[in-house]
């Protein structure tokens, strides 16, 4: 019986530790940062932004990497990548697959705060970086 009570007593612990998991938490902006609303591009309050912007072209080890936005009334309405790693095979099927994704992400999110593309670190990185560079022009 004391064996019994020893092992309901450790499984029950175990079920208070699992429950006291919190879920992921997306990072809280730092203090210098700009708040925006959601489904905006971080444009100021009342402006509408609107245009296509290309972004910085960001070396990566890969690669160039570079993009296009376009803004339509203060919202990202599309993203173009105007050059992706492509020196070999390889690079162009990374690219392939990590940029339809990344493009999606961009589109739903509003903003560069996207996720890297696993198996495609470096383009993603690049991606976002020259991303981040046409929403900062956007903005003005």
């Amino acid at each position: 019986m004391r064996r019994l009570l020893l092992s309901t007593a450790v499984t029950v612990a175990g079920v208070c530790s699992l429950l006291a998991l919190k879920p992921h938490q997306p990072a809280v902006a730092s203090a210098g940062a700009a708040p925006t609303q959601p489904g905006s591009v971080g444009t100021t309050a009342g402006a509408s932004a609107s245009g296509t912007y290309t972004g910085d072209v960001v070396d990566t080890r890969y690669g160039p990497v570079q993009v296009r936005v376009t803004i339509t009334d203060g919202r990202l309405t599309d993203v173009t990548a105007v050059r992706t790693p492509s020196e070999n095979e390889r690079d162009r099927e990374i690219a392939g697959y990590a940029v339809p994704t990344l493009t999606g992400e961009a589109l739903t999110a509003q903003s560069a705060h996207i996720d890297t593309v696993s198996g495609a670190t470096y383009t993603s990185e690049g991606y976002i970086r020259s991303l981040q560079s046409a929403l900062d022009q956007a903005r003005g």
